[in-house]
């Protein structure tokens, strides 16, 4: 690709001239310059300057401090935001993670040394053409990703950049170079020191990506027993039985691969099996069993979505999918209805795109007649739907109001007894009459 190809944005431009009309440098840089080379649309579009937060905040009216301490100034361009940060080196990285102090620089160059990988470490000018001091566009043609300068100092100064590596391998599908893998394997319990909430948030990214397989050179890394141990365990666990062709590992990432790209479903497949471990039987066949793994998936899944910081509705959306996923339904109405009312409605079609990613990671000889069950099983709860049926309390044709209008004292008496009727309307949806529930509690007393 011709660099001068670049699509920079009007806003970019704008901020780009008036920064030069000042007598400042200015360049687009980082992951924007290396998606334009790949031909992607930048999610972002970043600028780095010699000038300082408080040159950049007079040139521009329209601004707010994002990241004031490191550099960085928010302009606004008509309805755009941009981030404009000043050239700069970084002191002494004490935990890990962050440097102790910055220190701003007028040296592009100086500013391009302290980034983490040589893909990231390329700035653009519409006239000077690319700034590339460490063959980052060659390695991007070349599909790896490699660290600037020493990996093993640049992971000891960051360890949260071994799972950016990780992450950009998956979104990007490439390959971790020898000596930044090595680099990687090197400094694996650096990880420690990286907050939940980033391992997370990096973790949510690959798991979105189009590559999720990849994240098997975590374990090649042995990094991954510091990040999800609980999922590494699955890697060593086979499974001897008709419908299985994988081990729990691959089938889970093949599975996740299935899933459509909503995280909550991510993590519901990369979770759904981790319990088979310390669930698996062998019989006197030699076949390999996993009873109750569902109920022990959940309880690992509810640990290690705390222990990552999830927030409390997405757990309980992963968990009760990760509990119910293996819960055989037949494809007929009253089966349907009573899997609805014991699974909950709100998470029922998402149910079966978890069974449907689920068997499409198992054996193929059986995956089209478990498709077509499962089509029948939403083709009967579409039915069930549209005419009107019974699925939860509040579709029931009493409420707890009714049973008090007819004497039932109040209390939590009521609340017993609702269910008790859900239970029957939804053996004979028919009863779902107020005449009839009510005549039933009447002739029950």
């Amino acid at each position: 690709m011709n660099v001068f190809d670049l699509d920079i944005p009007e806003g970019v431009y704008y901020i780009m001239s008036k920064l030069k009309e000042n007598g400042h440098k200015a360049y687009i840089v980082g992951g924007c310059v290396r998606d334009s080379l790949m031909r992607m649309t930048p999610k972002d579009w970043d600028i780095t300057t010699s000038a300082t937060p408080q040159e950049v905040k007079k040139i521009f009216t329209d601004t707010y401090d994002t990241g004031i301490k490191h550099g960085t100034v928010t302009v606004s361009v008509g309805r755009e935001t941009f981030e404009v940060t000043t050239f700069r080196i970084e002191g002494v990285y004490d935990d890990h993670r962050k440097p102790s102090k910055v220190f701003f620089t007028k040296s592009i160059l100086e500013d391009l040394k302290r980034r983490d990988f040589t893909m990231n470490a390329i700035a653009f000018h519409p006239e000077e053409g690319l700034i590339d001091p460490f063959n980052g566009a060659s390695d991007i043609a070349n599909k790896i990703i490699r660290c600037v300068g020493i990996a093993d100092e640049r992971f000891k100064e960051d360890a949260l950049r071994m799972l950016r590596a990780f992450r950009f391998s998956c979104q990007l599908n490439f390959d971790i170079e020898k000596h930044t893998f090595e680099a990687i394997h090197k400094n694996r319990k650096l990880i420690k020191e990286v907050s939940n909430e980033r391992v997370r948030e990096e973790l949510n990214k690959l798991l979105l990506s189009d590559h999720p397989m990849k994240l098997l050179l975590m374990q090649k890394a042995k990094i991954l027993a510091y990040i999800l141990p609980e999922l590494e365990c699955c890697l060593f666990t086979k499974q001897n039985h008709p419908y299985h062709v994988y081990d729990v590992g691959l089938h889970t990432l093949k599975a996740v691969q299935s899933i459509e790209k909503d995280i909550a479903l991510k993590w519901t497949m990369l979770l759904h099996d981790v319990g088979k471990p310390l669930s698996k039987t062998v019989d006197s066949e030699g076949i390999d069993h996993f009873y109750g793994h569902g109920e022990k998936s959940m309880e690992l899944a509810d640990r290690i979505l705390k222990r990552l910081r999830f927030d409390n509705k997405t757990i309980n959306r992963i968990t009760r999918l990760v509990k119910w996923h293996d819960r055989p339904i037949e494809a007929t109405p009253k089966a349907v209805r009573r899997a609805v009312r014991i699974i909950g409605e709100d998470i029922f079609l998402d149910l079966l795109k978890v069974k449907e990613a689920d068997i499409k990671a198992q054996n193929p000889e059986y995956l089209k007649e478990r498709q077509i069950k499962l089509h029948n099983i939403k083709r009967i709860y579409e039915e069930i739907k549209q005419s009107g049926q019974c699925l939860s309390i509040k579709d029931l044709a009493v409420s707890g109001e009714d049973l008090l209008s007819i004497g039932i004292p109040e209390g939590k008496n009521i609340g017993s007894i609702l269910k008790k009727l859900l239970d029957i309307v939804i053996e004979a949806p028919e009863m779902n009459t107020r005449e009839k529930l009510l005549s039933y509690i009447k002739d029950s007393e």
